[in-house]
């Protein structure tokens, strides 16, 4: 008969102790609500009620990129992150006034890009599941939202940038006479498997407007690399006119001899800047 007794009492101790926090919990009403993500950085985040004892759970119209999951780790566990969701649950309770930002960008990099969320603790209300909605752009009558800026941490979490940073080196200037082109301020770069030209390119007076349509990189070895024309005005370059053009090829592993020649196919004319070298690895990274 006494261990029924000591077990009885143990019990009752044990719910003594617990019946607090259980009713700290059953004080807070759960809910399930839609957020609409920011359209920009002028916009306020909007604000999800998290609790200790309660995992919150995001689910995304669309497909994300889970590597640019960002969270302070000191205050916030992200329980699980797949396709379209990600479940979130504070460390512990977060004090009056206290925020933090949960944020990730969307796979298809279509505007807004990237959603983001304020975190605090409601001693009334604990937010279980956040059905988030993205804007749709509307028709032209309509502001068009601007993405949020790029920041530093952003390259990272997408893996352009890692330990080794980015290296450039300048090309030298070149002129083509012949098809009427000179090119001038040109800087080669690399990253993490990828590298780009980003170069002014001069329309000589008397030519034809010109516009770049294809880019290509041939090495010496390999085969020749498809690189992506980047243009902010990517109206044709009127004669006597310079316009700044970037090349970006993805290019897991640099050639021993890095060198190539870019090609430039355009409206009735091409390009060829020989010499393009890219430059090594960074020598100031820390293993």
């Amino acid at each position: 008969m006494i261990q029924p007794v000591r077990l009885a009492l143990a019990l009752v101790l044990v719910w003594g102790a617990a019946t607090p926090a259980v009713a700290a919990q059953a004080e807070r009403a759960k809910r399930d609500r839609a957020v609409s993500v920011a359209n920009g950085p002028a916009d306020s985040l909007p604000v999800v009620r998290v609790a200790h004892g309660t995992p919150t759970v995001f689910l995304f119209p669309a497909p994300i990129n889970r590597k640019t999951l960002t969270f302070d780790e000191s205050r916030i566990r992200v329980l699980d992150a797949g396709e379209r969701s990600v479940i979130v649950q504070p460390v512990a309770d977060l004090a009056e006034g206290e925020r933090y930002e949960v944020g990730v960008f969307f796979a298809d990099g279509r505007a807004p890009a990237r959603a983001a969320f304020s975190l605090v603790t409601d001693p009334a209300e604990v937010d279980i599941q956040i059905n988030v909605q993205r804007p749709e752009l509307a028709g032209a009558a309509c502001p068009v939202d601007q993405p949020r800026a790029p920041r530093p941490e952003d390259f990272v979490l997408l893996g352009l940038v890692d330990k080794e940073g980015v290296s450039a080196t300048p090309i030298k200037d070149y002129t083509d006479a012949g098809r009427g082109f000179h090119v001038q301020s040109a800087i080669a770069y690399r990253g993490k498997g990828w590298v780009l030209v980003d170069a002014v390119v001069v329309n000589h007076v008397g030519q034809a407007p010109w516009g770049p349509r294809v880019a290509t990189l041939t090495g010496r070895v390999g085969l020749p690399l498809r690189a992506r024309i980047v243009m902010a005005d990517t109206s044709a370059i009127q004669p006597g006119e310079s316009r700044r053009v970037f090349m970006v090829a993805d290019l897991p592993q640099l050639p021993v001899s890095p060198v190539f020649n870019l090609e430039l196919v355009g409206d009735g004319r091409t390009l060829n800047v020989p010499n393009v070298r890219f430059p090594k690895a960074s020598t100031g990274a820390t293993p």
